[in-house]
């Protein structure tokens, strides 16, 4: 199987993270036009259990290195395999909490608020579960983080004053969101092996890891998403009739977000063999920072917002890429 070698390949992969984790979300906001997000929900599991495959009888499967995807998988125990299915389900109620969001409150408000508690929270969870890289740097990275999610709060904020509308339960759905986005990442961890070229009996590689994380959401899937449908946060109620009656676009843009994020877990559970948990989430969730331009510069949710707000979208944007540089060489010392 394939496995990382150094830092530096380590970090690029995480950066490849960030954006995969950041830009998945635009192919919600395609399909919002003519489709429910419930419904879109689908067909984004089904595409992220579809690559995890992909992967697995790839990458997973090819070198001379550590375990095949397959041999791996028959040796797994109960208690690795429990681990990861745990963690998909924590992240798909996470996920479909903040998916709400950003359909509700818009990607530049939804990301950086839910997703950027994850990051705070998610880094200090991974670190205590693994301490890796200097401290220092990690957690000052991870303030400045923080801080640039109250800088964001303030501009949307002010534009909501303007528009006279705010929707707290998008920023609600955004916040408990976050607080369980962050905890998914510590069960997958612990269900890999830390040594990833000779994995210890029972534990799992990355690629396994994120197989069997993928079957965690797509049975819990069956739970939240058809509860979800039933009893929406908003509109009228779905049944899986409304799912068959899509067409080919409206399941590939599900399917396609799918990959997208899951190009983005997969790679950043292979990074963190070198990078650490900690590290490596922290960076991957930097997702925020893309998100954020998307939702500001693409989408135009901020559109006729006055100068100082966008005074403020500008300093919520340096306090993301210093923090993120503090985070990088926090796990070079």
């Amino acid at each position: 199987m394939f496995i990382v070698g150094s830092y530096t390949l380590a970090v690029i992969l995480t950066f490849i993270t960030m954006l995969s984790w950041g830009s998945w979300a635009n192919t919600q906001k395609m399909a919002a036009k003519s489709w429910r997000f419930e419904l879109f929900y689908w067909d984004y599991v089904l595409g992220i259990l579809l690559f995890s495959l992909i992967l697995g009888f790839t990458l997973g499967s090819n070198g001379t290195q550590g375990m095949g995807f397959i041999e791996n998988l028959k040796q797994a125990d109960s208690s690795s395999i429990i681990s990861a299915v745990a963690g998909g389900i924590i992240f798909n109620l996470a996920n479909i909490l903040i998916v709400a969001a950003i359909s509700i409150a818009g990607m530049s408000v939804a990301f950086p608020v839910g997703i950027g508690i994850a990051l705070v929270l998610g880094v200090v969870i991974n670190y205590i579960g693994m301490p890796q890289g200097n401290p220092v740097l990690l957690f000052g990275g991870v303030a400045l983080v923080g801080l640039a999610i109250v800088v964001d709060a303030l501009a949307y904020g002010k534009k909501a004053a303007q528009a006279k509308k705010v929707p707290a339960k998008g920023i609600i759905l955004s916040i408990v969101g976050g607080i369980l986005m962050a905890m998914f990442y510590r069960f997958v961890a612990k269900s890999m092996a830390p040594d990833m070229e000779n994995p210890a009996t029972g534990l799992l590689t990355p690629y396994t890891a994120f197989f069997i994380f993928s079957l965690g959401i797509l049975v819990s899937n069956f739970v939240f998403n058809t509860f979800l449908m039933k009893k929406p946060i908003e509109g009228t109620p779905l049944n899986y009739q409304h799912y068959f009656k899509g067409g080919l676009k409206e399941h590939l843009t599900g399917i396609l977000g799918g990959m997208i994020w899951g190009l983005g877990m997969s790679l950043s559970i292979i990074a963190a063999g070198k990078a650490g948990f900690a590290i490596s989430y922290g960076l991957g969730q930097g997702a925020t920072l893309v998100a954020a331009l998307w939702g500001v510069f693409i989408w135009k949710e901020f559109k006729g917002a006055n100068k100082s707000v966008y005074t403020l979208l500008s300093l919520m944007f340096l306090l993301f890429a210093a923090g993120l540089v503090f985070i990088i060489l926090a796990g070079n010392n």
